[in-house]
């Protein structure tokens, strides 16, 4: 028992310390990160770069998101979109098999989500998709709690891809088409995010109406 306590401890104390790194070196910073990535824009190796470490940040529940604020302004929207979803597909499985290695007090957060509580019921494709492309939405929650309650992994890895990689596409179209003038204001804006919401909303609708035929 206290050999199982101090191993999650040692591993909550390196999510910390890699954290604390990451800031300190500016690695957290997507101004400094994509100004420092224009350089190697042209070079291959920038895109297995960009996708790896967005896998390691998602894969411990830190800020893998915000690598669309590098891609997207680098890249066309396919290619960003490609670079984002296998980023996030690949820290999610990561971050899917990570969960079982958490603390009691993560697991209590985590279970406590409504997500958790979503896929608790409904651990289906559908259910998995609509959280991933709703605007926003935490990938850490659906990751872990994908993990723990060990949902189909084939289900898992085909609604973060596919997930992931929609909204990918919509954000990269304004943030390419802005280029470096781009804002948070601009993915805020209704005709942004409005088609994500409706199509995530009509998949939970779905989902719903399944769980209450199946109940009968």
């Amino acid at each position: 028992m206290i050999k199982r306590y101090a191993k999650k401890l040692f591993i909550v104390s390196l999510l910390i310390t890699a954290g604390i790194l990451l800031e300190f070196y500016g690695l957290l910073d997507a101004e400094k990160m994509l100004n420092y990535a224009r350089g190697y824009s042209d070079q291959w190796w920038l895109i297995v770069v960009l996708i790896l470490l967005q896998a390691v940040l998602f894969t411990f529940a830190l800020a893998g998101s915000f690598f669309l604020w590098i891609a997207a302004p680098l890249y066309p929207p396919a290619m960003a979109t490609f670079i984002l979803a296998a980023g996030g597909t690949l820290g999610g499985i990561g971050a899917y098999y990570f969960s079982q290695r958490l603390t009691d007090e993560w697991i209590e957060r985590i279970e406590n989500s409504h997500a958790y509580k979503l896929l608790h019921k409904q651990d289906n494709f559908f259910a998995l998709f609509a959280l991933r492309v709703f605007p926003a939405f935490p990938h850490s929650l659906v990751n872990y709690s994908s993990g723990i309650l060990k949902v189909k992994l084939s289900h898992f890895i085909s609604a973060a891809f596919l997930g992931i990689g929609i909204k990918s596409y919509i954000y990269a179209e304004v943030i390419y088409s802005a280029a470096t003038t781009a804002s948070l204001d601009a993915l805020m804006n209704i005709s942004t995010y409005g088609p994500l919401v409706l199509l995530s909303v009509l998949t939970l609708i779905g989902v719903f109406i399944k769980y209450r035929m199946t109940r009968k």
